[in-house]
């Protein structure tokens, strides 16, 4: 069977949920089903086959062509199977998900992978602020899978990150990783201002120096054995964190963020 295709026949000028397109809710539906399904458009709703030319069977797969930015909550609380994106995503890209793989060619907005539960998400291009983290007023951000990013991501990536892993290879913006709990976040490229702002536990993997708010404490060079095993599980990875060149267990460790529980830590490569 081929993928399920949806083809955005024109871009609308308002913002479209696209969160009842997800491979459990089509399964077993007919075509004249799903081509009825109404998504949510600004204050309307509209049809999916007035919106987008349905191609394929496989819902399984979903494929959704011509995508911009636009077309928010794609895959949320996805549970398996694969969708992919051609083009880019609005904002709440795989919120909730709790399995399954989503594929983004370009960039995505603010939200994605908040409260996510498991899977595995990747962004070949930028993300926007919140990657991974908590919707505003909850307290419990990612809890666990992966999300690849290959390009920079906003502010606050990992806001209340509880578990799972953020790899990032291009640059972070400022509080990156701030109230996180536990969970690991790889930058190979700059992080902004104060990364690891209020964490708790948890682990920042850097590749250049940071600038740290003075709740952290320098515990000098060290040697950890724990990383060249962290690097081993991305060798499947379609990532420069793949490459065996990128991998160190050397590097400089701070301890903090002290002005709270303390028990987290920033790796930088030395």
């Amino acid at each position: 069977m081929s993928a399920m295709t949806f083809a955005l026949k024109h871009r609308p000028a308002q913002r479209v949920d696209m969160s009842p397109l997800v491979c459990q809710r089509l399964e077993g539906l007919d075509p004249a089903d799903i081509a009825a399904i109404e998504l949510i458009n600004g204050k309307r709703k509209i049809r999916v086959d007035a919106l987008f030319s349905i191609s394929g069977s496989d819902a399984q797969h979903i494929v959704i062509a011509n995508s911009f930015a636009k077309l928010d909550f794609i895959g949320r609380e996805l549970q398996g199977g694969q969708i992919t994106v051609q083009g880019s995503a609005g904002a709440y890209l795989g919120m909730a998900m709790q399995g399954g793989v989503i594929k983004v060619s370009q960039d995505a907005g603010m939200f994605a992978a908040c409260e996510m539960k498991n899977g595995y998400l990747q962004i070949d291009g930028n993300a926007g602020d919140f990657l991974g983290a908590a919707l505003p007023g909850n307290k419990q951000g990612m809890k666990g899978g992966t999300v690849l990013v290959k390009g920079d991501v906003g502010a606050r990536a990992g806001d209340h990150m509880r578990r799972g892993n953020i790899l990032i290879e291009g640059d972070a913006g400022d509080y990156c990783g701030s109230r996180m709990t536990a969970g690991t976040i790889a930058v190979m490229g700059q992080t902004g201002r104060y990364p690891g702002y209020a964490m708790r536990r948890g682990t920042l993997l850097l590749w250049r120096q940071p600038m740290l708010s003075a709740g952290f404490n320098d515990c000098g060079a060290h040697t950890l054995s724990f990383l060249p095993i962290l690097f081993a599980s991305f060798r499947g990875l379609d990532s420069r964190f793949a490459d065996a060149g990128e991998a160190f267990n050397r590097v400089r460790r701070y301890g903090g963020d002290m002005a709270e529980l303390g028990r987290g830590e920033v790796l930088v490569r030395i």
